[in-house]
């Protein structure tokens, strides 16, 4: 009985010591494996059990748009850096800021075009550059919404107690 434990034991092992040899090749292969648009697709249909429905109107989109965008440090910063440093060149950095959010726009729009599914940043990546990649974008988006609201939350809370003293 003991050496048929042994046995099984030793087995287990061995197995074990094998799969754990394997992980670098599957784990690279499993970074570079791209999907195609067709696969998200059928993925995201497997998930959520239903197609989408384009419910959302042109100003919803602009509006969520501009939401993403316009942060609270548009009107916590503007002051004291125009006043101190840039002067009235800070129209030209907002011209060269509103250019560069409608390029990044409309790249989403295309990637949306050409990726119909749900997931935004961390999709387009995945079926262009591979999982990993957009596993670290999908994180990164993600880490970037927290502070961002942190800043939010500290910048009001200023303003908040130099109206009220």
């Amino acid at each position: 009985m003991e050496n048929t434990q042994n046995s099984s034991t030793n087995t287990s092992f061995c197995n074990y010591l094998h799969s754990l040899s394997q992980t670098p090749y599957k784990l690279q292969k499993r970074m570079l494996a791209t999907w195609t648009p067709d696969q998200e697709l059928n993925q995201v249909r497997l998930r959520s059990g239903a197609d989408m429905k384009r419910k959302l109107s042109w100003f919803d989109l602009v509006a969520l748009g501009m939401g993403g965008m316009l942060g609270v440090g548009v009107f916590v910063t503007t002051g004291p850096v125009a006043r101190s440093i840039s002067g009235p060149a800070v129209f030209i950095s907002y011209i060269i800021a509103g250019i560069s959010a409608f390029l990044s726009s409309m790249c989403y729009t295309e990637f949306s075009i050409a990726v119909p599914v749900a997931g935004g940043a961390f999709s387009y990546l995945r079926v262009t550059f591979g999982e990993f990649v957009g596993y670290f974008a999908g994180a990164n988006i993600l880490m970037e919404y927290v502070l961002s609201n942190a800043a939010v939350a500290r910048s009001f809370t200023e303003y908040l107690s130099s109206t009220f003293g």
